[in-house]
């Protein structure tokens, strides 16, 4: 005989593993009737809170086999006793729909004169029942649960589950049952007896009904009406750090949700906002600890409590901050870069023409110092723009291989002379085996504004130190908002002995045109040109302070193996170029009226033919004429309508020799990926003076 038809020939209770038999399918029955009541992410939770309190998890897998093979109509005994104080509507039917059995609840609901079928019961809830139960039949026999809802006045909702092979139970819930009783057991707990306030009987043994709440891994604590914590279970306590029996008042541990704690609390007993989200900030635990908070009401020993379900949320803050700060550094940027663009159209019109002023100039006239004066400050304005575009990322780059131990020894002579007499430097440069691909002069620019920075933050002296050294990260480092790869890096600190900063204003000290200082002593470019120029070398700068101990910034720059000739930091300084002189016929594409006036005077001043056009448009028209022999294109990159990359590629399917000069105040990295498709071109970044502007001209047209 099969151990299937000897449990049933002997009956469950029999043989030495009876009672535990017996037991099994009493939890059984009732975990699954429970079901009925909490679908859903609750379920699982609750089950195997109740299997657990009963048998060990290797027990349950080795007896569920020989529960299931037990007979179908002593399930469905087993069923509907423990469905009879179901204060809900429950019935019992085969996979037809055709009914087995019920509870008294079922048959209080069915209307006068009726049969005992659901659809008779269910005929004064749903306007087709039938079709209700035939579509919730075939789902529960695909899934294994399923569940409708009717939205009205008084919803009601009609849960199916299959029990075993060939059982479906059927649970009605109407809107009176979706309160708890007085001693806190769910109204519509199907398959459970009214449990006492001392505990319950799951499984056989007595076990305190608190003991679910306190197993449960979600954080869960109940309010009462003053606000005071009454109950927290283990988690709870865990994530709040409380004392067991030593509860605050809930409005002491959180706030954020725009209003008093107490006045949100008092929604919820009313009724209002319940099975809502907020999320609360508590600062109880010694850091920022959000908390993600929903409320629900209940009834207790005939006194109404707010139960709150708490979930930390900290790092999804965090993500969510992080992103917002992305989103506003980008918009900042892209604001700071479309100014930085206009304005280096102007400043290559003031420049340029100066230049043409200059030509015309001797040395000794009245002018000449004049229109010097001029040209000088239009190079400071350009400098300030250069920032502008550097926090923008959009500043043009010339990248080179750096070794920061001779970088570093060739800027200690300037950097002293910056920081005075009362500032004692210290450098403490290892000598690193890797080296780093940046632009040389924007590197030295962002070290010179951060140790000018320590300088004013000790105007009384002080120590300012300069390391770097090498850093392998075997795994990513998350620091303030960001994700440093894994990876080689040189890392260089600039740390301060200064009055520091406020960890309000640390949060800004990147944004364009903040500072801290008075007005006129700052621009507020500074840190934003670095943040720029690190972020574009592919690094990242980190600031730490603490107010009256000063403030020490980390920048990360991706290392290299060192090759075996690095690009020189020294030398000669170079000669401006003389403007040559050439030959040739050149398109001239520029949409800003004087910058094309000054381009197109200082290249006919050298002898070349220029064609002008205020448009791709219009370049594209005059091209039209194929008598027209052109040498070279000058086109802006950003113009309205068609762009200059794009007239390019259309004019050069016709002359496909012709020679191309983009011109634009962006860096030369905004158009490296069209640049990159378009033969025999080249990039001027604005603003150009007149010796620029002739000699990459010049360089075209004779390669």
């Amino acid at each position: 005989m099969t151990p299937e038809t000897d449990v049933r020939s002997k009956g469950p209770g029999a043989g030495p593993g009876g009672a535990v038999v017996l037991a099994l399918i009493a939890v059984l029955a009732a975990s699954l009737l429970t079901a009925l009541l909490l679908p859903g992410p609750v379920l699982p939770v609750l089950l195997a809170g109740v299997l657990a309190g009963s048998l060990s998890m290797a027990a349950i897998l080795a007896a569920v086999p020989v529960c299931l093979g037990l007979s179908s109509r002593l399930v469905a005994r087993l069923v509907l006793h423990h469905a009879e104080r179901d204060p809900g509507p429950f019935v019992l039917t085969d996979l037809a729909g055709n009914t087995l059995g019920a509870n008294p609840a079922f048959l209080q609901a069915l209307p006068p004169g009726r049969i005992a079928t659901l659809s008779d019961m269910l005929s004064d809830h749903l306007a087709s029942p039938e079709s209700v139960i035939g579509s919730l039949l075939s789902r529960a026999n695909r899934d294994g649960a399923a569940r409708s809802v009717t939205e009205g006045a008084q919803p009601t909702i009609l849960t199916a589950r299959r029990l075993g092979r060939l059982r479906v139970g059927w649970r009605l819930e109407l809107p009176p049952q979706n309160t708890l009783r007085s001693h806190g057991a769910p109204a519509g707990e199907v398959g459970h007896a009214p449990r006492t306030d001392d505990g319950a009987n799951i499984g056989g043994r007595d076990r305190p009904a608190a003991g679910l709440e306190e197993a449960l891994p979600a954080a869960l604590i109940k309010i009462a009406k003053d606000g005071s914590i009454r109950e927290a279970n283990g988690a709870a306590r865990t994530l709040l750090h409380l004392q067991a029996d030593d509860y605050p008042a809930f409005h002491d541990l959180a706030e954020g949700v725009g209003r008093p704690i107490s006045e949100w609390l008092a929604d919820a007993f009313d009724g209002r906002g319940l099975n809502r989200s907020e999320v609360l900030r508590s600062t109880r635990v010694g850091r920022d600890l959000y908390l993600q908070v929903t409320l629900g009401r209940i009834e207790e020993r005939g006194e109404v409590l707010i139960i709150a379900i708490l979930h930390d949320a900290t790092e999804v803050k965090s993500l969510e901050a992080q992103f917002v700060q992305s989103q506003k550094m980008q918009a900042i940027g892209q604001l700071a870069g479309g100014v930085a663009h206009d304005f280096n159209n102007l400043l290559t019109a003031i420049s340029g023409h100066c230049d043409l002023l200059l030509l015309r100039q001797d040395e000794n006239s009245a002018d000449y110092a004049d229109l010097m004066q001029i040209s000088q400050n239009a190079n400071r304005a350009a400098s300030l723009v250069g920032q502008l575009l550097a926090f923008s990322r959009k500043q043009t780059m010339k990248p080179q291989i750096l070794d920061l131990a001779e970088t570093m020894a060739d800027l200690t002579h300037l950097l002293n002379r910056l920081v005075g007499e009362k500032i004692t430097l210290d450098l403490d440069v290892q000598s690193p085996n890797k080296v780093i691909r940046t632009d040389r002069r924007q590197f030295e620019q962002v070290v010179m504004n951060l140790v000018v920075n320590a300088r004013d933050a000790m105007p009384n002296g002080g120590r300012v130190g300069i390391a770097v050294r090498e850093e392998t990260l075997d795994s990513p480092l998350e620091r303030d908002r960001a994700e440093v790869p894994r990876g080689d890096y040189l890392v260089v600190t600039v740390a301060d002995e200064g009055i520091g900063i406020d960890p309000d204003s640390l949060q800004k000290i990147f944004e364009p045109f903040f500072t801290t200082k008075k007005t006129g002593e700052g621009t507020g470019l500074g840190l934003s040109m670095a943040y720029g120029i690190v972020k574009q070398s592919g690094g990242f700068i980190f600031a730490e302070s603490t107010a009256g101990r000063g403030t020490c910034f980390t920048l990360y720059f991706p290392a290299m193996d060192k090759p075996l000739k690095v690009a020189g930091t020294s030398g000669a300084a170079r000669q401006r170029p003389r403007a040559p002189v050439g030959e040739g016929v050149v398109l001239l594409v520029e949409d800003e009226a004087p910058v094309r006036a000054f381009a197109a005077r200082a290249l006919r001043m050298r002898g070349y033919t220029v064609i002008e056009a205020a448009d791709a448009e219009e370049a594209l028209k005059k091209l039209e004429d194929r008598s027209l022999d052109v040498d070279l294109f000058i086109t802006d990159v950003i113009m309205p309508g068609m762009d200059g990359p794009s007239w390019v590629r259309e004019a050069l399917k016709d002359r496909p020799d012709t020679r191309v000069v983009f011109v634009s105040g962006y860096a030369e990295e905004s158009l490296s990926e069209h640049q990159s498709r378009i033969p025999n071109s080249v990039f001027l970044p604005k603003p150009f003076s007149l010796s620029d502007l002739t000699t990459v001209v010049h360089r075209q047209l004779a390669a």
